[in-house]
């Protein structure tokens, strides 16, 4: 729904929020900061500050239902908001859009509580937006699958459940962790072809996969699933996931039951949680499948999903390495791509993961899968720019990789734009790596 949140012509008394790249007024993302010497808690990001939620409620800026909303999220997680669903969170946006519009009728009041309402990004830590109680991870990007499965089956890279049913693994919860933390180097197993046992020590192949994550909101009863229709009001919100992946260890362990080391010991997500709502501009059409692809079955297919179930946003990868910060050179970008290019829609992910029953709850996290573009400019992981290492990606710098070295800083980032509307994004996602033990 597009209303008058997405004017562009709304400005704020938060000058920093004009025309900024990601957190315009348009935008209001969500998130668990730690204002210096209190304790964490929920926030909304404009421009380079974070609203306190807490701070407005107590000064008597909320009431009703926006009141309701921003009382769910003073705690240190904001589980109990995403589960008070999508008319908690359109009434709470909607307030906060009046309280912080440079023409708004209470600007004078708000203006002049500034220094207890506003907190600088840059002084405040930022924790994981939720208490995660699950994670799944799917492979819902089609050409990243296509380009990985050719690595190892050349003449059939896409398994024959692939465009019926959406893959996923269930992943680990307790290794997420929020931009900007470092990543220590996995051990493990590992087996390469060249060699004829395996050998325990560090992954000779790590690398990052590209992804959104998603929120889940409202959940859903045991045995109980989420009809099609009605899986968009279950999520809460997005962000840029990080999918870290020990290729070697990955290689040797996934048969038969799936990714488990190799994927364990870490994923990163951006801390901002941008709501459906400030998303609402940039929905598309979800891709018309060729002739020779099967329909969604039933339970997989609605009109209006199919109709604005896709996001229209771009996304990138920049690698930092040891060698361009010595030169002072900037980080190499080495993908631009768009999440059009997922081949499920999200509805479809939640509409699947409960179709058996599985009850999701307020504060789950799903990832997309990677996402890669149809052409070698937009990859989503270095598994496939590299060719399974056997093409390296040569630097600015002089260096080259193949897969990650230590030292190394990955970072996503990923804009909405769209003529019409401002501009929106989802912050940045930043690991860096750091020597195996």
């Amino acid at each position: 729904m597009i209303d008058e949140t997405h004017s562009p012509a709304r400005r704020s008394w938060v000058a920093s929020a004009n025309q900024h790249a990601d957190f315009p007024i348009q935008n209001l993302p969500l998130c668990v900061f730690k204002p210096p010497g209190g304790a964490a808690r929920g926030g909304v990001a404009i421009g380079d500050d974070v609203f306190d939620l807490a701070a407005a409620l107590e000064l008597g800026l909320f009431d009703g239902l926006p009141a309701r909303a921003a009382e769910a999220a003073t705690g240190a997680t904001l589980n109990p908001l995403f589960a008070l669903g999508r008319e908690a969170r359109v009434a709470l946006r909607r307030r906060l859009g009046d309280i912080l519009d440079a023409d708004g009728r209470e600007r004078a009041k708000v203006e002049a509580l500034r220094s207890r309402l506003l907190h600088r990004a840059d002084d405040c830590p930022l924790a994981l937006p939720a208490a995660i109680g699950d994670y799944t991870d799917f492979f819902a990007g089609i050409h990243h699958a296509t380009n990985a499965g050719k690595l190892f089956r050349p003449d059939n890279p896409l398994l024959p459940n692939y465009k019926y049913v959406p893959i996923g693994y269930h992943g680990r919860a307790s290794s997420i962790a929020v931009s900007g933390a470092t990543l220590r180097r996995p051990s493990g197993q590992r087996k390469p072809s060249t060699e004829t046992v395996p050998s325990f020590g560090p992954s000779r192949s790590l690398d990052y996969e590209l992804e959104l994550g998603v929120w889940i909101g409202p959940g859903n009863d045991l045995g109980t699933p989420i009809a099609i229709a009605d899986a968009a009001s279950h999520i809460a919100g997005f962000c840029l996931l990080n999918d870290w992946s020990a290729r070697d260890i990955q290689a040797w362990e996934y048969q038969p039951l799936g990714p488990f080391l190799g994927k364990s010991f870490f994923t990163t997500i951006s801390p901002w949680v941008v709501t459906p709502e400030a998303l609402a501009p940039f929905r598309a059409a979800q891709a018309v499948r060729p002739a020779s692809d099967p329909a969604p079955l039933p339970y997989l297919c609605d009109a209006a999903d199919q109709a604005t179930g896709a996001l229209d946003m771009e996304l990138e990868v920049f690698l930092l390495t040891p060698g361009l910060k010595s030169k002072a050179l900037p980080p190499q970008r080495l993908s631009v791509g768009n999440a059009r290019h997922l081949y499920w829609t999200v509805a479809q992910l939640v509409a699947h993961h409960s179709s058996g029953g599985c009850n999701l709850r307020a504060g789950d996290l799903f990832g997309t899968g990677t996402i890669s573009a149809p052409g070698d400019g937009g990859l989503g992981s270095l598994l496939e720019i590299s060719a399974g290492g056997r093409r390296p990606v040569e630097l600015a710098s002089g260096e080259a990789r193949r897969f990650l070295e230590d030292g190394d800083t990955v970072i996503m980032r990923a804009r909405c734009a769209r003529e019409g509307f401002a501009t929106i994004g989802l912050g940045e996602c930043r690991g860096t790596i750091a020597p195996a033990i």
